[in-house]
């Protein structure tokens, strides 16, 4: 009876083998199928309910996904930047017919995300509604802090001046004692605050230096900006003393104006004053009379 159950046994622990190994294959058939299909319905089972859908990848980010690796392998010594120009070489040099099972793998994860983003804003609370609406807009306003700063940067605005500590910092961090950063900064402010006073007295004036060298690289930054048209990127408070500066050139403009022509009135009047009392003038004055 002992052998007889065992080998029924072995024979149960065969079969959930194998049919663990067939799910398994049929899985893996299926997610090579539609990768982004199953992947979206794993999310969706085991994410919990507060977790918005996330977008699908474009079909030129699927295609990079699926290329990366081969590249990778094809490219050891390539840096990572490198191999994503050569896949987007390879994606830009693919015929319609070759892009077309990516889009189509895009477009079907992109209306059951549609379908799951509604189902996800049905369930949410007015409060939810209105915390994610300031997210939103946190992340849009970082976002145009970011291009904006990028956009300075590229058009060569000056950088700010340092302050007394920085420059400090910035000779003596090799040499700092500590083996991390946060140690280094540390072991450079206690530096720093047991420096005498005839000490950071060099670095203060180096610091009034810089602020000098930032503010006259501003101002020629600034008049460049208004010259190609780009007067936003001013700073309010310049743009305030370029306006003060033309009102005070416009009063002085009027004023000059003013004074010239009271000046030319008076010397108007002076010849007139001078053409009666001349001799020549009261002859002809009496010889019109005398006709009269």
């Amino acid at each position: 009876m002992a052998p007889f159950s065992l080998m029924a046994a072995s024979v149960s622990c065969l079969a959930k083998s194998f049919t663990i190994f067939s799910c398994t294959s049929a899985l893996a058939r299926c997610s090579t199928v539609l990768p982004g299909t199953y992947f979206n319905l794993v999310r969706c089972l085991t994410s919990p309910a507060s977790v918005p859908p996330k977008r699908p990848p474009n079909a030129y980010i699927r295609y990079v996904v699926q290329q990366k690796p081969v590249v990778t392998r094809q490219n050891p010594d390539v840096k990572i930047i490198e191999i994503i120009r050569k896949i987007a070489q390879q994606w830009r040099s693919l015929s319609p017919q070759q892009k077309q099972p990516f889009e189509e793998a895009y477009q079907r994860d992109r209306e059951q995300f549609q379908l799951d983003l509604k189902h996800y804003q049905a369930k949410l609370t007015p409060a939810e509604i209105q915390q994610q609406a300031l997210e939103k807009r946190q992340r849009l306003a970082k976002r145009k802090a970011t291009r904006k700063k990028r956009e300075l940067s590229s058009l060569g605005k000056p950088k700010r001046p340092r302050s007394p500590f920085n420059i400090f910092m910035s000779e003596h961090f090799v040499e700092a004692r500590g083996t991390t950063v946060t140690d280094k900064m540390k072991s450079l402010l206690d530096d720093w605050k047991n420096l005498f006073s005839h000490q950071r007295q060099v670095y203060t004036q180096l610091a009034e230096d810089d602020k000098i060298r930032y503010k006259n690289e501003m101002q020629s930054w600034e008049e460049h900006m208004v010259e190609i048209g780009r007067s936003d990127l001013i700073r309010e408070q310049s743009t305030k003393k370029a306006s003060a500066k033309t009102a005070e050139t416009t009063v002085n403009v009027k004023k000059k104006a003013k004074a010239k022509a009271v000046k030319a009135k008076g010397k108007s009047k002076a010849t007139g004053k001078m053409m009666k009392s001349s001799p020549k003038a009261k002859a002809v004055s009496v010889t019109a009379t005398k006709r009269k």
